[in-house]
Parts: C-alpha cells; sequence; structure tokens
C-alpha cells in the first residue's frame, strides 16, 4: 500500500506555572520569596528520517501530543521541561495548513521543522520582589501550547522518473534495470504506486520512481496517473518508456509530454532520456520515425536485456555528481 497523504493534529505543552513560596528556615527570620520558574512544555517536530519511504511508515496515529512542563519548586527549583516528541517523516514531505498554505518543505535526511512550539514556562514570586514590596505573592502562569491540524502530502525523493502509457513496459524496464521489484503483467495500470528503485552504476548509484502509467487527460483528473503527476516534480531528469512496436509510438510521446506540460510547464524543461521499449518484438519502424523527428532514443528490452546498459550510462550522465552516491554517502 501506498500513502502519500495524511491528517494529524499536533498540540504542544503547557509551560509549568511558576510557584508562590517563602523560605522558611531556622534562624533565618527574613528568608523571602523563593518560588521557581515552571519548566517548558514540550514541543512537537518533525524530522525526516531517511529509513521511511512512504506517509504510511508514520502509522496510523492521528493526534501527537507533547508534555506540558511541569511548576516551579521551592528554593527557586525550576520545573521540569516536558519531553519533546519527534515525529519521523519520509523525505519528499509538504507540510500544509488546512487553508492549504505551504508551512514546510522536508526534503533533507534529519531536517526538522517544529509544528507546535512549547508554552514557556512562568514566573515564581522571586523574580517579583522590591525593596518596598518584600514579600510579594504574585506569580505568572505558563504559557500555552500550541494546536494545529496538518496536511502532510508526500512527493517521491528520486533522481529519474519513468513516464509512459499503461503497458509501455516500465515496470519490466525498471525490474531489469534496478533492485525494485514493481508488479508486472499484461494489463493496463499494473503500477498502482509509485515505486523507487536503486540503480547502480560503476561505484555510484542513482535513484529511480516507477509512476503509475499516465492516459491522455490524466493532467485534467482522468485514470490514475493524475494522482501521481506531482511526484514527478521533485525528480531532476525524466526518462520516457515508450512502447516501440506501436505504429504511433511517436505521438505516444508526444502526448505524454502534453500531458506533463498541460500539469506544470517546467515539467517538459527537465532533461530527459527516451527509451524505445520492447526491442525484442521489433520498434524498426518507430525507430524510423524518431530519428526523422531528430529525437534521440535508446532502444531497449525489459525481456533479454538489450539497450539496459547503455540506457543506464545515459541516465547516470544526466544526472550532477551532487545527486549520485558513493558507498552509501552523497557525493
Amino acid at each position: 500500500m501506498f500513502l502519500d497523504h495524511k491528517t494529524i493534529e499536533v498540540r504542544s505543552g503547557k509551560g509549568g506555572d511558576g510557584l508562590c513560596s517563602f523560605r522558611r528556615e531556622k534562624y533565618i527570620p527574613l528568608g523571602g520569596p523563593d518560588g521557581g520558574d515552571g519548566g517548558k512544555g514540550g514541543s512537537v517536530i518533525l524530522q525526516v528520517n531517511e529509513q521511511y519511504s512512504t506517509l504510511l511508515d508514520m502509522g496510523s496515529t492521528y493526534l501527537y501530543k507533547a508534555p506540558q512542563g511541569l511548576p516551579g519548586g521551592a528554593s527557586r527549583c525550576t520545573g521540569a521541561s516536558g519531553e519533546d516528541v519527534i515525529i519521523s517523516v519520509p523525505g519528499g514531505t509538504l507540510v500544509k495548513d488546512t487553508d492549504g498554505h505551504i508551512l514546510a518543505d522536508l526534503t533533507e535526511p534529519g531536517q526538522k521543522w517544529v509544528a507546535a512550539r512549547g508554552g514557556r514556562g512562568g514566573l515564581g514570586n522571586q523574580h517579583f520582589a522590591t525593596p518596598s514590596h518584600q514579600a510579594p505573592k504574585k506569580t505568572i502562569p505558563g504559557q500555552a501550547g500550541e494546536k494545529r491540524v496538518l496536511e502532510l502530502e508526500l512527493k517521491l525523493m528520486a533522481d529519474v522518473g519513468l513516464v509512459g502509457f499503461p503497458n509501455a513496459g516500465k515496470s519490466s524496464l525498471v525490474n531489469k534495470i534496478s533492485s525494485a521489484h514493481p508488479k508486472v503483467g499484461d494489463y493496463p495500470f499494473t503500477t498502482l504506486e509509485p515505486v523507487l528503485g536503486i540503480v547502480r552504476y560503476h561505484e555510484r548509484s542513482f535513484v529511480v520512481a516507477d509512476i503509475p502509467g499516465l492516459i491522455e487527460g490524466a493532467s485534467e483528473g482522468r485514470g490514475l496517473g493524475h494522482q501521481f503527476l506531482k511526484h514527478i516534480e521533485r525528480t531532476h531528469s525524466l526518462l520516457f518508456v515508450i512502447d516501440g512496436f506501436e505504429e504511433d509510438a511517436y505521438e505516444k510521446f508526444l502526448a505524454l509530454k502534453n500531458e506533463l506540460h498541460q500539469f506544470h510547464p517546467k515539467l517538459t524543461e527537465k532533461p530527459y532520456v527516451i527509451a524505445l521499449n520492447k526491442a525484442d518484438i521489433g520498434v524498426e519502424n518507430a525507430l524510423k520515425t524518431f530519428k526523422k523527428k531528430k529525437e534521440k532514443v535508446i532502444v531497449t528490452s525489459a525481456i533479454t536485456g538489450e539497450g539496459c546498459p547503455e540506457l543506464v550510462a545515459n541516465l547516470d550522465a544526466l544526472i550532477p555528481q551532487r545527486h549520485k552516491k558513493t558507498n552509501g554517502w552523497a557525493k
């Protein structure tokens, strides 16, 4: 199951109240005020966890509530602060309020964002003594915590996004070049959720995302592809997977580009590679058309592996070095 939207409620802790107290010790008749301050309330913090790939990893919890700070003590002792609550989220999580305004964009490993800040602790009566008023009973209560409802939306973090119509062979191609194992079958919409795969090339690696097959009109909400088009926004490059056996292969390529442009014009500005797939059953006619249109294509077969090494090399060349990983660390 893939989950790319989740609603949560966060509540930070109230600050502890300040204490009204007076020093009472033998042989010290004029001890004076010594009420301590309240502790700070706990905050609720969102943090990117590299081990999370979807919002489903967060579980089914809706309410995240941080503890409040404890009240101040005698002898000017400050109350204990409430512990912060850390909510792990996958990289690529957009945080919005209920009106749809973007509050945070969490993309980097370990990145934090305070969703609800804990209330400040109150002040004890020790702070209000003056020469003319040496026994104040005034205190300040702790500040209330924050409460808000947040909409979490996941946009996959991948270097390459695969785009293609149903049955173009995207899932099979991802199986061939990466560590991912998406569902494969001879019927439309085999891929019902985005799948991430790691492609290794020499000493480096990069991430590809198999996006569910689009249909014409997807940018307007038709089919399954529309809800996943947003995942392509974060990818650095695109891989158009075209069924080279179809007579109108080039028209299908233009239709895909049009759907991306209709959804967001900047998507068509991304660098891309075209894989003319299904070489094992014949792509000669489509290849001639693409050459006539001066579009460079890589002829591939997800069945035999033909063209896959060349495809991986071309994708690797598109991705900036800072996106690639070497020995598990960003290069």
